[in-house]
């Protein structure tokens, strides 16, 4: 009992310490420009923390330990070249148009170059897409809590019990988050993701450390690593020799060093230049070169970070193969489920007190993402549609108070999304995390990134009817590469989808924002911009 006690106060220090700094920022919140942008007097150095804080959900802290437990290699931390060089990109040509322009929703810079439509069917794509993949990772610190009940209370918990706990633990997270990022803006969000980031990184050291302590240290690491160890080259696609074979095998592999140089840094590109959430945490900074100085360090910052992670999973490996546990969380097949490996490890070898900080850790990940997510939903909400349909207040008090019913409404939003992610979950516990998330954006982005792009680097190009055209185009033909309709039609039960070839690949993940951007781009640039709207 006391050791679940001291655990338990350094879960409620820390509950203490977030909500305390949150709410303190809540006089320095109450115009339109402090709420969503800070005023733009943020430091340089807490916009990178806080990057980092919207980048590392809870999905990675789990997620990549599973990836790095199930294929014990960082064939993984090959996507981070892509990331540093997109970051590079966006920081040369992105960030300078958003602070050009002076725009608080980033969809507003599509309405300069091109027209109002332009702007709502993008934003209105990232407000879907970031709702559900916000919601669906919302979901995933209460798989510890969830777990931690299996393993103390009642092993013998079914699925609906089991989604009960998520609901629940999830409900909790998310107003507890909700009250200070109402209350205190933006600001709020990010010097809570400071602190969060400080607990995350000491929990994930501190992980690391007594893993290796408890397994044999670099060596038992070392002997663990199965090749490739780091560079995937790709393979080609069984029963398809020759060139193209090679070119189906690579676009079907998740993590390759061709994906990590095209399919990442696509990913990357739209995350972080056309994503409401991220880039809006970068137009806080005081100017666009400690904009560009905190986005390109986050990507510098993320190599240790995924290799920790991963480093954490092959030793989880390591030490259940010294210590065979029998009580490991299975998935259909029998095998230990990869995505509760270390939540299952930190609630039952984990040292007093370290459990308790691993923990804070987790919810500091999920409470970072989440507070980010509410803050851009609700600003890409109220500035490119509510203030449109229902009128602009005159005053500074009234926009605010808009943003944050618009807060409380994607609250409520993102909870409704984790549930159903929970219930699915509960019932299908052999899915992985990370490709769920990273899937979500892929289906949508690469239309999203194709528009910017146009808008970006281009001058004559582009307009209302053929951007609309170009962004359904990019979505139809990623939807059928990743077999989104072979997904569907066995969801519904309606067979296997559309007739396709042998020789057509299933695209996995990595690549799905690349054939979108480049379909989108393809088709947009064909329809000339008015005359009024060329830069």
């Amino acid at each position: 009992m006391t050791a679940y006690l001291i655990d338990a106060l350094v879960l409620l220090a820390y509950f203490g310490l977030i909500l305390g700094i949150g709410l303190s920022q809540r006089s320095k919140s109450g115009s339109m420009e402090g709420f969503t942008l800070g005023d733009r007097q943020i430091a340089w150095w807490a916009v990178l923390a806080s990057i980092l804080a919207a980048e590392i959900s809870a999905g990675t802290f789990f997620g990549a330990p599973g990836e790095g437990y199930a294929l014990r290699n960082y064939t993984y931390i090959q996507l981070m070249a892509g990331y540093l060089l997109a970051r590079v990109v966006v920081s040369a040509f992105f960030i300078p148009a958003y602070y050009r322009h002076n725009v608080v929703s980033v969809y507003e810079f599509l309405e300069i170059r091109f027209g109002p439509r332009t702007r709502r069917i993008s934003s209105a794509v990232f407000l879907v897409t970031r709702l559900l993949a916000s919601g669906s990772r919302l979901w995933v610190p209460t798989v510890l809590l969830v777990l931690g009940w299996k393993v103390f209370v009642d092993p013998q918990t079914t699925p609906m019990q089991e989604f009960w706990l998520y609901a629940a633990a999830l409900v909790a997270i998310t107003v507890l988050t909700a009250i200070y990022t109402t209350l205190g803006g933006i600001r709020a969000v990010i010097w809570t993701d400071v602190i969060q980031v400080v607990i995350l990184f000491s929990a994930l050291g501190f992980s690391l450390w007594h893993l290796l302590s408890q397994t044999g240290g670099w060596n038992a690491l070392q002997s663990a690593i199965q090749q490739p160890a780091l560079v995937d080259w790709g393979a080609p696609a069984e029963g398809h020799p020759g060139v193209w074979g090679w070119v189906k095998g690579v676009l079907e592999t998740e993590y390759t060093v061709w994906a990590a140089f095209l399919g990442s840094t696509f990913v990357t590109l739209a995350t972080h230049g056309t994503d409401q959430d991220m880039v809006q945490r970068m137009l806080t900074a005081k100017d666009k070169s400690q904009s560009a100085r905190a986005t390109i360090l986050s990507g510098v910052a993320d190599i240790p970070v995924n290799f920790m992670v991963l480093s954490i999973g092959i030793l989880l490996f390591v030490f259940y193969q010294q210590h065979p546990e029998f009580a490991l969380p299975k998935n259909a097949k029998g095998a230990a489920d990869s995505s509760q490996v270390f939540p299952f490890f930190i609630l039952t070898s984990m040292p007093v007190g370290l459990r308790g900080l691993v923990v804070a850790g987790v919810l500091a990940t999920a409470m970072g993402s989440l507070s980010t997510a509410l803050n851009s939903l609700a600003t890409s909400y109220v500035r490119d549609f509510h203030f449109r349909w229902f009128g602009e207040p005159a005053t500074d008090g009234g926009k605010v108070r808009v943003l944050r019913f618009g807060t409380v409404l994607f609250a409520l939003l993102l909870i409704s999304v984790a549930l159903g992610t929970a219930w699915v979950k509960a019932h299908n516990p052999s899915l992985r995390i990370i490709p769920i998330i990273l899937g979500i954006f892929g289906y949508t982005y690469g239309s999203l990134l194709g528009v910017f792009l146009v808008g970006l680097f281009t001058k004559t190009r582009g307009n209302d009817f053929g951007n609309s055209l170009a962004m359904l185009a990019g979505f139809i033909v990623v939807g059928y590469l990743s077999g989104l309709d072979i997904d569907l039609a066995k969801t519904v039960g309606l067979g296997t989808g559309l007739a396709r070839p042998d020789w057509v690949p299933v695209i996995e993940f990595p690549w799905r924002i690349l054939f979108g951007t480049v379909v989108t781009f393809g088709v947009a640039v064909l329809f000339p911009s008015p005359a009024n709207k060329r830069a």
